[in-house]
């Protein structure tokens, strides 16, 4: 197993992450890389992406433990992505040859197996870099997750801690959540994201 994500760096969080993370209602910072999908390495562009939410998955390294644990659990549940107009895109700064390996090794042994999202290499470390979620002193990315809406603009940003997993459920109802809010034009409540038209604020705070 790799180690990136077992070894605890001694360097202070607070000096590791100086990087400026692009905000919320900004644009995107644009990328290409080489990505494994369906077994193919291949030329990936953020702007195949238009007209898409794109989920953009930062994790740490190949070949670790937490990693395939999440990796797999979105990759497995991507119907219900696509069925809400979005795709995922895992990232790291391994190499693309890396993230071929990872793939054919099967899943028993600590691989990922078949994937249905694409794996794309950040081996220049510059994707990381522009959103903001590069350890530059390791040269892994943070376990950071971006939600990109179909105007590649960033609606939603999380950076967990490198032992900590992201949640599919979380993702999904965060993209529900802007799917509602782009249709409707209004605010979204919280809890369960309506599925119809515009909940009116008499008519949520009645049903409180």
């Amino acid at each position: 197993m790799n180690s990136c994500c077992a070894e605890r760096s001694e360097t202070p969080r607070s000096l590791l992450m100086q990087q400026l993370i692009p905000a919320v209602s900004r644009p995107a910072p644009p990328w290409s890389a080489v990505a494994i999908i369906d077994l193919k390495m291949q030329e990936l562009l953020s702007e195949h992406f238009a007209g898409k939410y794109l989920i953009l998955l930062f994790y740490p390294c190949d070949f670790s433990f937490t990693c395939p644990t999440e990796l797999i659990q979105f990759s497995d549940r991507i119907a219900e992505f696509r069925a809400l107009g979005s795709e995922v895109v895992a990232v790291s700064t391994d190499s693309e040859f890396s993230h071929f390996a990872w793939v054919m090794t099967p899943r028993k042994q600590g691989g990922l197996g078949e994937m249905k999202i694409p794996l794309l290499s950040d081996k220049s470390h510059q994707i990381a870099r522009d959103y903001g979620v590069l350890n530059e002193k390791q040269g892994y990315a943070y376990r950071a997750l971006f939600i990109i809406d179909r105007q590649q603009i960033i609606r939603h940003v999380t950076i967990n801690d490198q032992d900590l997993p992201r949640s599919v459920d979380e993702v999904l109802r965060v993209i529900k959540a802007c799917c509602f809010v782009d249709k409707n034009g209004s605010l979204c409540p919280y809890g369960p994201v309506p599925t119809n038209n515009a909940l009116g604020e008499e008519d949520y705070f009645s049903t409180t």
